[in-house]
């Protein structure tokens, strides 16, 4: 997988945690670096978290099911696009509180960051260096939710449904590509 490649699936998987981290900067009376510092290290943490866990879950069905991982990774994608395509159309105003205890932030960055848990299983299938991988998806977030909170601060929940929009064509067309890659031989 290319440098590319990984950082357009690290920037869809992150559109869940910028949008709840524009919700988050929305709720702030004034600006805070170190809340936007806090929210971004849950965030970028669990989202470099989840996909290890994927990964060593993955790693234990890679040998059973090589011939059809593609299609696997093509679906476990496309599923989780089609997700956040449809929860950039809701209406539901989910903004949260300003809170940043660390109950409320836990349960936001697990809530966050479970597709990266699929994206993790896909990685296994792929054969990607896990580490590296990680650790740029958790630095893509950790920066993104940053400038979310900054975002939310500054312009409000304007730009909430077409960062999830955009991140979940994103994952479908990265899902396509691997898909295509495999069977095609592209």
């Amino acid at each position: 997988m290319s440098l590319l490649e990984l950082f357009i699936i690290a920037v869809g998987l992150s559109m869940d945690a910028f949008a709840v981290a524009v919700c988050k900067g929305l709720s702030m009376p004034k600006m805070s670096w170190k809340g936007a510092l806090i929210v971004g290290l849950y965030f970028g943490g669990f989202q470099a978290l989840m996909p290890f866990v994927g990964y060593l879950l993955g790693s234990q069905f890679q040998s059973a099911i090589t011939a059809v991982d593609h299609w696997i990774a093509f679906i476990l994608l496309g599923i989780i696009g089609i997700n956040m395509i449809r929860e950039s159309r809701s209406q539901e105003d989910d903004c949260l509180d300003c809170s940043l205890d660390p109950k409320n932030m836990v349960m936001l960055a697990i809530a966050t960051s479970i597709d990266a848990l699929a994206v993790g299983i896909t990685f296994a299938f792929l054969q990607v260096q896990i580490v590296p991988a990680i650790s740029f998806i958790g630095c893509t977030t950790f920066i993104l939710a940053m400038a979310g909170v900054k975002a939310g601060n500054v312009f409000g929940t304007k730009y909430k449904s077409k960062a999830e929009l955009a991140g979940g064509i994103v994952l479908i067309l990265m899902g396509l590509k691997i898909l295509l890659e495999h069977t095609l031989g592209l």
